[in-house]
């Protein structure tokens, strides 16, 4: 399940118990080192970089969030709540201060961003913004009805590739160029409609899954074409598992800071590699792949406000080991808080949380001057630390956050609120 979908909109935090009601939306950014969680009472930023730590690096009051979505490790977030749910806030939550922030015709359902493009995704239609400045450069109309805003953007600024479904009643996807603008291809990738959608980190890839989810199919892109068809519950056998994973670990030890970069080119199989069990059924979770500690992990956020983390054995696979697992909000009803659960190796609690003045009170640092520069806290990468091969792109996109953040420099002069209108 990608990170970030499912949160369902407005309509998703009505008729559940108290308990489901605290929970509104969590997503993970897109290289997966931050986990956004949204509630009735506020939203809260957690960093991803350890196993046993889960350290919360903002939390702010704004009430009933049920779409919260961070671009990468900057201080730009996007939030919407239910009180105002035509409405998207763009935060600079290390500053305090709100950037912009945009109306639309209809309830958002989803919104998604990496470096060039912020995209917008209503039932029926889809904005495209320019992320530096917020301006409005497309807006696709009268799309097919999708009351669940599924719609992918991908994370490589290069190639910023949108798929979300062309029919309601098939699975059709439509790949989109969001930055030329114009439509690349139709793809006819199931029967029945779609449920799930995702790019691999290079956006040469692109899996999909349908409303029965039996099947994942892959297809190449901007091509279209079908490369692989998984089938859930399959594992291994025999001969076939030497080849396998013997190439699943040469992939696992060259693996950098994003996992499914390298996931990506692993998939020669229709059998499952690895397994996870969740230790509850029946509700939302989101999930991704992330290296933590230059291991491979699985991350679950449930919708109970759990974090499990998962050891994932990058040579035999297998049965993924429950290796850590967080209280992101409330109290463990079925046993005290920092006592062990059944079937992990350790848990905990997450730690506690700078207030918003504090937050917002922290020294801002200039960019560090590196050979190689990507986009982070202080404006660029540290020495010595290794780019992700879907961090560079023609023409890259360096964004200062204290002198060039987008959409800073257009706010300024006042004009910083929007209505969105088609173009």
């Amino acid at each position: 399940m990608e990170s970030g979908e499912g949160a369902g909109g407005p309509a998703a935090l009505a008729g559940r118990t108290d308990r489901e009601l605290q929970f509104g939306c969590a997503s993970f950014n897109q290289d997966s080192t931050s986990l956004a969680l949204g509630t009735e009472t506020g939203y809260k930023l957690f960093s991803l970089t350890m196993v046993e730590k889960l350290d919360c690096i903002h939390e702010s009051e704004t009430p009933d969030v049920y779409i919260v979505e961070r671009l990468f490790s900057s201080s730009l977030v996007v939030v919407v709540s239910t009180t105002m749910p035509q409405r998207m806030n763009i935060y600079h939550f290390k500053k305090g201060t709100e950037i912009c922030n945009y109306s639309y015709p209809n309830n958002i359902l989803a919104v998604k961003l990496n470096r060039q493009r912020l995209v917008v995704c209503l039932e029926e239609s889809i904005y495209i913004h320019n992320i530096k400045d917020m301006k409005l450069l497309k807006t696709l109309l009268n799309t097919p009805s999708n009351p669940s805003g599924l719609c992918a953007l991908s994370i490589n600024h290069s190639n910023s590739y949108l798929a979300y479904p062309g029919s309601a009643t098939i699975g059709e996807i439509i790949v989109y160029d969001a930055n030329n603008l114009n439509t690349v291809t139709m793809i006819p990738a199931h029967d029945s409609p779609l449920a799930a959608l995702t790019f691999n980190a290079s956006a040469t890839k692109l899996a999909s899954a349908s409303e029965r989810g039996t099947v994942i199919r892959v297809f190449s892109i901007p091509e279209g074409l079908r490369l692989f068809e998984f089938r859930r519950g399959m594992k291994s056998g025999g001969d076939e598992a030497a080849t396998w994973t013997a190439y699943m670990g040469k992939m696992f030890s060259a693996a950098s800071s994003y996992l499914p970069a390298q996931v990506s080119g692993m998939m020669s199989q229709d059998r499952a590699f690895a397994t996870v069990h969740l230790v509850t059924s029946g509700q939302r979770n989101v999930c991704t792949l992330a290296m933590i500690q230059k291991l491979p992990r699985v991350l679950v956020a449930t919708a109970d406000g759990q974090l499990f983390i998962y050891n994932v054995d990058p040579l035999d696979g297998g049965e993924c080991m429950l290796a850590h697992k967080h209280r992101l909000f409330g109290i463990d009803e079925d046993q005290g808080e920092g006592t062990e659960s059944e079937g992990s190796e350790v848990t905990g609690t997450a730690q506690a949380c700078p207030s918003y003045a504090a937050t917002a009170a922290l020294p801002a640092s200039g960019p560090v001057t590196a050979t190689l520069t990507g986009y982070s806290e202080d404006g660029g990468a540290k020495k010595g630390e290794v780019i992700p091969e879907h961090e560079f792109a023609a023409g890259p996109v360096c964004l200062d956050d204290e002198n060039e953040f987008p959409p800073i420099n257009w706010c300024r002069d006042g004009t910083g609120g929007g209505q969105a209108r088609r173009s």
